[in-house]
């Protein structure tokens, strides 16, 4: 029996969201010591955020892998796996490992990531990269954030 690839991507990126929720921790003091800019989103918001955009993220990879073929599939898959350990990482080295600086190095490999995600799933299938769109955007307004983090604590704390 053949697995659905969309239940492959929903799959992949139920893994990725869940390492990155383990390591989220904005109630713990080191984070809520932090200087942050008033234009930050309340901490409710990102859950609101995420969940769709994690949806988003899981229905592009199932279209454009199914529109796929041969090398350009291949290529793909793994962009998309590349895209989804930086997605995942991108929160371990920032509250897992206090780094705010470090995590705007990682942010901004992802965001290289995610331009390429996104330009092969447009590539692909128009509709997946329409769905991209958003966790693109989300993403640059997060590195965003994460800079003005960094700037505004340059000891990490």
């Amino acid at each position: 029996m053949r697995v659905p690839t969309w239940l492959k991507t929903t799959a992949a990126v139920t893994v990725a969201a869940g390492i990155g929720s383990l390591a989220t921790r904005p109630g713990d003091p080191w984070y809520r010591r932090l200087d942050k800019p008033a234009w930050q989103p309340p901490r409710q918001a990102f859950p609101l955020v995420w969940t769709p955009l994690y949806g988003l993220i899981a229905l592009a990879g199932a279209r454009a892998l199914d529109a796929g073929k041969g090398r350009e599939r291949r290529d793909f898959a793994v962009a998309y796996g590349v895209n989804l350990a930086l997605n995942a990482g991108w929160t371990a080295v920032f509250f897992g490992a206090r780094r705010p600086r470090a995590a705007l190095a990682e942010i901004a490999l992802l965001n290289a990531s995610n331009l390429d995600l996104l330009r092969r799933a447009w590539k692909a299938d128009r509709a997946a990269g329409a769905a991209l769109a958003p966790y693109v955007a989300w993403t640059g307004f997060a590195t965003a954030l994460n800079a003005a983090i960094a700037r505004r604590n340059p000891g990490g704390a």
